[in-house]
């Protein structure tokens, strides 16, 4: 039997102790350089551990920590506004976003405080709030946030009916007192989130005569307030004409009352000279009072005479209108 030398090939280059000792330099050299230094990003903090314990929390920038995984940094998202959708999924966000329907019932379906079903389609809005509190207070953050909104929100669609939820102001209050509630659960887990808004998209019956009945009533309810609408805005301007046409029939009523007052105080103060005078020449004041009466009455008229009241005594001289004929 042959024998066959199985011993290793020589390398094409020698490596002595000393050779070996520099490149093992090298590279711990490397990996010191390489892991001794952390960037965080401007919408992100980052957790320091030291051996696995918590030390600090860096802010954005470049940061130095301790080589070869004696400190390790976990960077974590605070500064961005962050979602979870139920009941569809967003494909591709933009102008036009591709929206897929979630095939999953259970997160789709909800039981009302009446015994209907209704299918809702909605997302919620947070913010790591705490990334020390994110990264080890909970071991499975999406899910735990996605269980417990899910069961927030069937616990306050149970508590109302379906007419109040579709048609009234059951929704709004809905997304107002989810949040508020979701906000306390989280806090008790110190899941280190904070929920800024729960946006319904899409709150409706199981399709069939059921929803087309509700579409109907929503429809009617639209036209009731379009109309209330037209009703209100008539009315804010018919009111404000009506009020200013009265306001200016007061202000001729009191310039007619105050102009009428003045005439009869000047008629009070004529009355009173005229009465002055009388008493002191009462023949003269009769006279000249009677001369400005005919003068008063015959002013407007053209070819009068004046005689006396026996005819006895024809007075030429006093012909107003100077025109052959006149009056007796």
């Amino acid at each position: 039997m042959s024998e066959r030398d199985v011993s290793p090939g020589k390398l094409p280059f020698s490596l002595n102790p000393r050779t070996l000792t520099i490149i093992l330099i090298v590279v711990l050299l490397l990996i010191g350089a390489t892991s001794s230094f952390f960037v965080v990003d401007q919408t992100e903090r980052g957790v320091v551990l030291l051996l696995g314990r918590y030390t600090r929390t860096a802010a954005p920038g470049l940061h130095f920590k301790m080589p070869f995984g004696i400190e390790q940094n976990y960077n974590v998202v605070t500064e961005r506004i962050q979602s979870q959708e139920f009941g569809y999924r967003t494909l591709q966000a933009g102008v036009t976003s591709t929206v897929q329907r979630s095939t999953d019932l259970d997160e789709v379906r909800m039981l009302t405080g009446d015994l209907n079903i209704i299918d809702v389609t909605w997302n919620i809005q947070y913010r790591i709030v705490d990334p020390r509190a994110w990264l080890f207070n909970v071991e499975n953050q999406e899910k735990t946030i996605r269980d417990l909104s899910r069961s927030v929100l069937n616990a306050l669609i149970g508590d109302r009916g379906i007419s109040d939820i579709l048609i009234g102001s059951g929704r709004e209050e809905i997304q107002v007192a989810a949040r508020d509630r979701m906000n306390r659960i989280f806090e008790s887990y110190g899941l280190g989130i904070n929920v800024t808004a729960v946006n319904p998209q899409n709150w409706e019956p199981p399709a069939g005569r059921v929803q087309t009945a509700f579409e109907d009533v929503n429809k009617a309810i639209q036209d009731m307030n379009r109309l209330i609408n037209e009703g209100r805005q008539e009315y804010n301007t018919a009111i404000p004409r009506a009020r200013g046409e009265a306001q200016r029939l007061v202000q001729v009523a009191r310039g007619y009352a105050a102009e009428r007052v003045n005439e009869a105080a000047g008629d009070v103060a004529r009355f009173n000279s005229v009465l002055t005078e009388y008493r002191a020449e009462p023949r003269t004041t009769r006279t000249r009072l009677y001369l400005e009466m005919i003068e008063g009455v015959f002013a407007d008229e053209t070819g009068v005479d004046l005689i006396d009241r026996s005819l006895q005594n024809f007075i030429p001289l006093l012909n107003l209108g100077g025109a052959t004929g006149g009056t007796r």
